[in-house]
């Protein structure tokens, strides 16, 4: 029996083109990354079962400071919690779970009666499931997908606004390679090989018929992601632009005013047809097209 404790599920309710279980390339989702939380070699191995080499990048952390520095250098798309043999780093972890509430906390534990405490503070905390330990170990990959960061990302934005024109098939099949990224940096390059043509088609047909150029297209996606993250208490600035691979603050900085022309530290607020709807004010394309 599955234990559902607090938080929204995040169902996928848009089609996700490729599994999460290969290596990532830029026409395919990202390779997910996962944080274990945990001092226990059953849990470690029960993670390692379930996600083995070149199906997620695992970051194994032993206590809360070690998640938290976990968290605000890598973009994480779950964390998972040994609630199984709770201890102060386990209350911990567990309070970080209201600083990034985009990101799912799940917790892992055998589900024995002395368990219970620890499944309130999981449930009073707003962590998004519990996996039982031992039940659940041949199915976590299937429960763990729909509440990662990175396919809810995409499943919210599978289908392109109608104001970007993003209609023809290469079109829609280049902006559904960006957003299944999560934000993550994407090159045209790579993009173009994936989808099987030449940067040079790949960049003229995606601008075709009034659509805006495909770089600006893909620094809009990663600004969505950027004022996602932006909304976490456990973020600032730095630590959203780390995350996502810009060079430095003053790299998302300048994006940010040249998207959607405003300051990073404002994205917090935005929603995302915010930003749709100052990116059709002209901003979708360069004097210069962007090759």
């Amino acid at each position: 029996m599955r234990t559902r404790v607090g938080g929204a599920s995040g169902e996928v309710t848009a089609p996700l083109s490729a599994s999460l279980e290969t290596p990532a390339t830029a026409g395919t989702p990202a390779l997910p990354c996962i944080a274990l939380q945990s001092t226990r070699d059953r849990a470690r191995a029960a993670l390692r079962l379930a996600y083995p080499r070149r199906r997620a990048r695992l970051l194994l952390v032993r206590g809360g400071e070690e998640l938290t520095e976990a968290l605000r250098s890598t973009l994480v798309d779950a964390v998972v919690v040994d609630i199984g043999a709770a201890t102060e780093e386990t209350d911990r972890a567990l309070v970080l779970a209201r600083e990034f509430p985009s990101l799912p906390f799940v917790g892992l534990a055998p589900l024995r009666g002395a368990d219970g405490p620890a499944l309130a503070a999981a449930a009073a905390h707003d962590f998004a499931d519990v996996i039982v330990e031992g039940v659940d170990d041949t199915v976590m990959r299937a429960l763990l997908l729909p509440l990662m960061f990175s396919p809810r990302f995409s499943s919210a934005l599978w289908n392109p606004p109608p104001a970007l024109r993003l209609d023809a098939p290469l079109q829609l099949a280049a902006w559904r390679a960006i957003v299944s990224r999560g934000g993550r940096p994407v090159r045209t390059s790579d993009l173009a090989g994936a989808l099987g043509v030449t940067r040079e088609h790949l960049s003229r047909s995606f601008a075709a018929a009034g659509a805006p150029n495909l770089k600006r297209v893909i620094d809009l996606v990663r600004l969505l992601a950027a004022a996602e993250l932006s909304k976490n208490p456990g973020y600032d600035v730095r630590d959203v632009a780390r995350v996502l691979g810009f060079a430095s603050a003053s790299h998302l900085s300048s994006t940010a005013q040249r998207i959607i022309g405003t300051k990073p530290a404002s994205l917090a607020r935005l929603r995302a047809v915010d930003l749709f709807d100052r990116f059709c004010q002209g901003r979708g394309r360069s004097r210069a097209r962007d090759d």
